[in-house]
């Protein structure tokens, strides 16, 4: 099958990485799994080596669907459908495990998307995805660091975040231009609870649209007392937004919901 780039299809060939993330993955027979991008079926077929109760596949593209069809028939079930149209569709009776070699070029927005879920943890166990390596070191990033940014909040928010391992580009087909890295994400129990996620994503834009100033100014454009707020919250407006924590920011967000 000849790759697309329009949808930025990288297959991963090595077999040591595929049974990696299979033992990662830790899949029974009461599990319902969802593989995002499944491609030619190189984890697809190890998964159904496991025996999960249920795997669903989501594949785009229409002929690699066709293939995966012919391949394993009814083994499994193959949505034929961007993943970002479908993501508010998967709710079911038990927390599903999702794994995912997500294309570059949306692979931010899938994960958002699932954040933005209500009862993130009542619905999926976690998440095993390959992302381009610069973005997975801006997820799992904590703050003081030069990766920590708006990826880094939302992310926290919701998710234990961390490294399995990096991927060099020739372990894919094609051969991409970046390294990769296989991370794992778990939603977790108790969360801080926000009336709309977009608020989140609108307060760090306007802190970390300028990183490299101090937080007075984003402080100002979000608070008319800023300053009081700023002392309520225990702020120090000399800061710039690499130096507040992921709880500054859920605090800062719940106060601004609170006065909008």
């Amino acid at each position: 099958m000849k790759p697309k780039k329009s949808l930025g299809q990288n297959f991963l060939n090595n077999e040591k990485i595929l049974d990696l993330i299979i033992e990662k993955g830790n899949i029974n027979k009461d599990d319902i799994i969802l593989e995002i991008g499944p491609g030619t079926g190189n984890l697809t077929k190890k998964i159904i080596n496991k025996k999960p109760h249920k795997l669903i596949v989501i594949e785009k593209d229409n002929n690699l669907s066709e293939n995966l069809y012919k391949k394993f028939n009814k083994n499994i079930k193959i949505i034929n459908e961007d993943i970002l149209n479908c993501i508010d569709k998967f709710k079911f009776d038990r927390p599903v495990k999702v794994f995912g070699n997500l294309p570059y070029n949306i692979s931010t927005k899938i994960l958002a998307s699932f954040i933005k879920i209500d009862n993130l943890s009542k619905f999926f166990s976690y998440f095993i995805f390959i992302f381009q390596k610069e973005v997975a070191e801006r997820i799992i990033a904590n703050y003081n660091t030069k990766d920590y940014g708006r990826l880094s909040i939302l992310s926290s928010w919701k998710l234990n975040t961390s490294k399995i391992i990096d991927i060099s580009p020739k372990e894919f087909y094609p051969i991409p231009k970046v390294m990769s890295s296989l991370i794992i994400l778990k939603p977790k129990k108790k969360i801080q609870y926000l009336n709309k996620p977009r608020n989140l994503e609108y307060v760090t834009n306007i802190f970390f649209s300028q990183r490299r100033k101090m937080i007075k100014k984003p402080m100002k454009q979000l608070f008319n007392d800023y300053e009081v707020i700023a002392k309520q919250l225990k702020i120090n407006l000399n800061l710039r937004p690499q130096n507040l924590t992921v709880e500054n920011y859920l605090e800062i967000c719940k106060l601004y919901e609170s006065l909008n």
